[in-house]
C-alpha cells in the first residue's frame, strides 16, 4: 500500500505489488492549485482526476489538461478500463461552448479532448467532438487542440466530420498488439480497424499530425511490438506514446509484468528507429502525457509562425 504521501495509483489486486517506480508524491503546486479550483467551479470533467492521472501536477502545472465529452457511461465493455457501462444519458447540446468557456479562463497551452465510446449516436458523437473543436479554436485560439478519438466503428463519413473541424492533433489507440486485441479490448474494436482509422486520418487533406498508445505488461512479446511499431508508421502515425498498463479493480484483466524503465528505454529506441517524430515510453507514460503534448506545442508555434511569415 502506499505512503500517505503518495498519489494513490489504481488497485492492482491481491497478488500484484507495485514496484517502486510506479509510486509517485501527491500533486501540489501554485499551477496546480488554480488549474484544480477552476476545473471544480466549472464542473468540468477532466480524465487527470477521473483517472486519477500520476502525471496531474506535472500537465496542470504545465498548463495542458485532458477532459471528458458525452458522459461518463460507455457503450463498450473494454476489459482493462474502469469507465462504466451501460445506456448513456442524451448528450448535453450546450456542453462544447461551456468546454471552451472553461478552457479560455483556465488559459490553456494544450487541451486534448476525448470521450466515452457513444455507439448508440448515429455518428457515434462526431459531430460532437467536431463543435467542441470549433468552440475552443473560436473561444481559445492559442490553445493547441488535440482530440483523443474513438474508431466511429470505422466510418469513414464519421471521422471525416472531425477532420473537418481541424484539430491540431488526432489521436486514436490502438491499445495493444494484435493477438491481445479480442482479450483486450470491446468486440466491436479491432486492431486491424483502429489502423485504418489513423490511416484515414493521416490521409485527410487538413494535414493533421497523428497519434497513438500502446499499453505494455498484459502479455506481448518483443516481436508484436516491433510488429506493431512498423504497422503504425506504414498508416502515418507521427507520435506515439508507451506506458504501463495498470489493474483498476480485481475484476479486470491482471498485469502479466511490470516492465522495468530500462525496458521502457529499449522499447523506445526500438520505436525510433522506424521514424515517428516523436516517442515518450515510461512507467508513468499515458495517452495524453506531459512530454508528448510540449513536443506537439513546439510544432504547432513553429507551424503558426511558418504561416505568419508567408502572409507578411
Amino acid at each position: 500500500m502506499a505512503t500517505p504521501d503518495r498519489f494513490s495509483l489504481p488497485q492492482l489486486g491481491t497478488t500484484s505489488r507495485k514496484p517502486d517506480w510506479l509510486k509517485v508524491r501527491l500533486p501540489h503546486g501554485d499551477g496546480y492549485e488554480r488549474v484544480r479550483d477552476i476545473v471544480r467551479s466549472t464542473q468540468l470533467a477532466t480524465v487527470c482526476e477521473e483517472a486519477r492521472c500520476p502525471n496531474i501536477a506535472e500537465c496542470w502545472s504545465g498548463g495542458t489538461a485532458t477532459v471528458m465529452l458525452m458522459g461518463e457511461v460507455c457503450t463498450r465493455a473494454c476489459r482493462f478500463c474502469h469507465v462504466k457501462v451501460g445506456a448513456p444519458p442524451p448528450l448535453d447540446p450546450h456542453e462544447p461552448e461551456n468546454l471552451a468557456r472553461a478552457v479560455k479562463e483556465l488559459q490553456l497551452k494544450y487541451i486534448v479532448v476525448t470521450s466515452v465510446n457513444r455507439d448508440d449516436r448515429p455518428d457515434g458523437g462526431a459531430s460532437h467532438f467536431a463543435a467542441a473543436i470549433t468552440a475552443l479554436k473560436r473561444e481559445s485560439p492559442t490553445t493547441t487542440v488535440e482530440v483523443l478519438i474513438p474508431d466511429f466503428q470505422g466510418v469513414e463519413a464519421s471521422l471525416n466530420v472531425v477532420a473537418e473541424a481541424a484539430p491540431h492533433v488526432v489521436a486514436h489507440n490502438v491499445e495493444t498488439v494484435e493477438r491481445l486485441t479480442p482479450k483486450v479490448r470491446d468486440r466491436r474494436a479491432g486492431y486491424r480497424q483502429s489502423l485504418r482509422v489513423l490511416e484515414h486520418l493521416k490521409a485527410r487533406p487538413q494535414n493533421m499530425y497523428t497519434k497513438t498508445s500502446v499499453m505494455l505488461g498484459l502479455g506481448e512479446t518483443d516481436a508484436e511490438l516491433e510488429q506493431t511499431f512498423r504497422e503504425l508508421r506504414e498508416v502515418g502515425v507521427d507520435v506515439l506514446t508507451l506506458g504501463q498498463y495498470l489493474q483498476p479493480s480485481q475484476y479486470h484483466l491482471r498485469v502479466e509484468r511490470f516492465v522495468t524503465p530500462a525496458q521502457f528505454d529499449t522499447y523506445q529506441a526500438m520505436a525510433e528507429r522506424f521514424g515517428f517524430l516523436y516517442v515518450a515510453s515510461g512507467p508513468l507514460v499515458r495517452s495524453s502525457y506531459r512530454a508528448a503534448e510540449f513536443f506537439m506545442r513546439g510544432l504547432m508555434e513553429k507551424k503558426r509562425t511558418a504561416l505568419a511569415e508567408v502572409t507578411t
